[in-house]
């Protein structure tokens, strides 16, 4: 990472003086309608400014200090920040020694899509920051790996996690019950995503598979089998790669035959679901 020049910030967020000693931006590849960074600030970042996206982060070293609706705000490591679109904001270290954070910038047309008919409205969280769990955990899952785009699958699953976090913590809009799980179209999907487990799949095609919009279908897997589809096919891609390793093929190998991109990626998911490296989980069974 290098220190960043004062156009880039203000292409992406409005900075409006040049960046301090050490500050430094790192984008990821974008998606449709999705963006994301991580940055660090050693004094003022961004002078007030707005977006047409909602902005949503997690503070990650510092104390992030802003002013928002009227208010200071101050996030500490672990918070979650959640900026509505059209609100105007500035950025700053609220302590020595700056601040690090990684942000969400998602499309106000993604959240409309991703919420019930019923919903009718789209959610606004009055409160800057939060210890909300469960935005927390939407955020980890969007801005743990920087370094690649979202698969189509993922994408889909992050926006409809961020847009159900943020609608239960709007009181404001009753909550939609959701209607009885579409079997059919569910096992569809599900027959599919096992027979293309070596390749991405696009939310598009589930869509035609099943006959449900991706985010119907994403609520309606969730609530026959558990999982998002993006985190079923993950599990049945680590269970092929299981098997492979057991059988003695190297884990650059599996990870390859089983559909990662390669077996850094295999690795992180494989830590993620079981808590343990694929290599150390070798090791393991053959002692």
């Amino acid at each position: 990472m290098g220190e960043i020049g004062k156009s880039g910030l203000e292409g992406s967020c409005g900075a409006g003086s040049e960046p301090g000693q050490g500050d430094w931006w790192r984008q990821a590849p974008s998606s449709p309608g999705i963006e994301r960074f991580e940055a660090f600030f050693a004094g003022h970042a961004f002078d007030s400014h707005r977006h047409d996206s909602y902005a949503l982060g997690i503070t990650l070293a510092g104390v992030q200090s802003f002013d928002y609706r009227g208010a200071r705000a101050d996030s500490l490591p672990g918070d979650v920040i959640i900026l509505h679109p059209d609100e105007r904001h500035n950025g700053r270290a609220g302590q020595a020694g700056g601040f690090r954070y990684r942000m969400l910038y998602l499309s106000p047309r993604l959240i409309a899509e991703a919420l019930p008919e019923e919903a009718r409205a789209l959610p606004f969280v009055r409160d800057a920051v939060s210890a909300d769990a469960r935005l927390r955990c939407v955020l980890r899952r969007a801005l743990g790996d920087l370094e690649r785009a979202l698969e189509p699958l993922a994408a889909t699953e992050i926006v409809l996690g961020a847009a159900e976090a943020l609608r239960a913590r709007d009181p404001s809009l009753a909550a939609v019950r959701t209607a009885p799980a579409a079997h059919r179209a569910v096992e569809q999907a599900r027959e599919f995503l096992e027979a293309n487990l070596e390749r991405q799949v696009d939310a598009a095609e589930l869509e035609t598979v099943s006959g449900l919009g991706r985010y119907a279908l994403a609520r309606q897997f969730r609530a026959r089998l558990g999982t998002s589809p993006y985190r079923y096919r993950t599990l049945r891609r680590l269970e092929s790669a299981r098997d492979l390793i057991v059988a003695g093929h190297s884990l650059a190998d599996a990870a390859f035959a089983s559909g990662f991109a390669d077996q850094s990626h295999m690795t992180r998911q494989f830590k993620d679901c079981y808590g343990i490296s694929p290599g150390r989980w070798r090791k393991l069974r053959r002692t």
